[in-house]
Formats: C-alpha cells, sequence, structure tokens
C-alpha cells in the first residue's frame, strides 16, 4: 500500500475492490455531477457493482493493462484516476479523471495525474500518455492542457454514452515532450 501526497491534506492511493463500500457511496454522492462524462458514473449504484468494477481494475492491474487510483482528501474519497488502458508493449495509455465538486479548484486532478504521467514515462517506459475526453467537458481539457498535452483532434461521434453518440477530443504528450 502506498500514499502520494498531492496537496494539503489530500493523497492518491490505490483502490482495491475491498474498498466497494466506501466506492458506491462516493459513486451516489457524486453521480449527478459525473455521469454525463463518467461511464462508471451509471453502473455503479451498489456496493457489488462497485465491487465489480474495481475487480475489474485489480484483473488489468494484475495483467499490467490499467490501474485505478483514489483521490482522498482529509480522510474522503473525492475522486479518482485511471490508466483506462495500458499497453506497455505498445508504449501507449489513457489516463481519465473524475473529482467531487467540493474538491475542484484545488490542482488535485492535475497533480494526481502528474504523479501518473511521470511513473508511466519515467518508470515504465511509456512513449505516449493519452487522455481522452467531450469537448462539452472543458475542465477536462484545461486540466490536460495544463499538463502540456497536445490536441490532436476531434474524433467525431466516436463514443456512445447513455445511447447518445458522442465526440471525444484527444489529446497527447510523448515521452520527449513531458517535462513533469
Amino acid at each position: 500500500m502506498f500514499a502520494r501526497t498531492i496537496g494539503d491534506g489530500a493523497e492518491l492511493r490505490p483502490f482495491e475492490p475491498w474498498q466497494a463500500a466506501e466506492f458506491a457511496a462516493h459513486a451516489q454522492r457524486v453521480r449527478a455531477d459525473i455521469e454525463q462524462y463518467i461511464p462508471w458514473a451509471r453502473t455503479v449504484v451498489d456496493e457489488k457493482s462497485a465491487r465489480e468494477l474495481l475487480q475489474s481494475y485489480a484483473d488489468r492491474q494484475a495483467k499490467d493493462r490499467g490501474r485505478m487510483y483514489g483521490i482522498w482528501v482529509d480522510g474522503v474519497l473525492q475522486g479518482g484516476t485511471v490508466f483506462r488502458t495500458f499497453d506497455a508493449q505498445q508504449g501507449v495509455c489513457e489516463a481519465g479523471v473524475w473529482l467531487a465538486p467540493e474538491a475542484r479548484g484545488r490542482g488535485l486532478v492535475t497533480a494526481a495525474v502528474r504523479v501518473m504521467i511521470d511513473w508511466a514515462i519515467g518508470v515504465r517506459g511509456m512513449h505516449r500518455v493519452e487522455w481522452l475526453c467531450d469537448p462539452r467537458n472543458t475542465a477536462s481539457a484545461a486540466v490536460a492542457k495544463r499538463l502540456g498535452m497536445t490536441c490532436e483532434g476531434v474524433l467525431r461521434q466516436g463514443f456512445v454514452l447513455g445511447g447518445e453518440r458522442r465526440d471525444v477530443q484527444v489529446w497527447a504528450v510523448l515521452d520527449e515532450e513531458w517535462t513533469g
């Protein structure tokens, strides 16, 4: 177990299936605010579904294909980060995030993703870290920009959420561009 300080009273820690009850309660608390952008916000509705999602990321981590971390502020789960995809052979991964409204504006997501990218590039030798977001999610795009990522374009109607086809903005940073 590890914890990385990412701000005053804020820590980034790995998520594990045994934290399903806490994750389910968090999902219930933030659902209305994040479900327009985060697919699991619609499917994590109780402890069982929370455990299934956390287990799927534990399985991905065991296969070196993804990871999930939580952001705790003063001991309360307020958000998280993921390597939604992680392909060490190709050297490409995708980072994603969410954060409760009451924890925003403190730079926690930027700090957490900076830790993730430092590890992915510096330790795991990733060549490319991607960030995909709905173009309407201007806060997400702003984080990508603060991290020094380049907006490479938009995949028109490249994602379905709640039966609606959505555009996907593609941001990325390459290892030689990363300054941490």
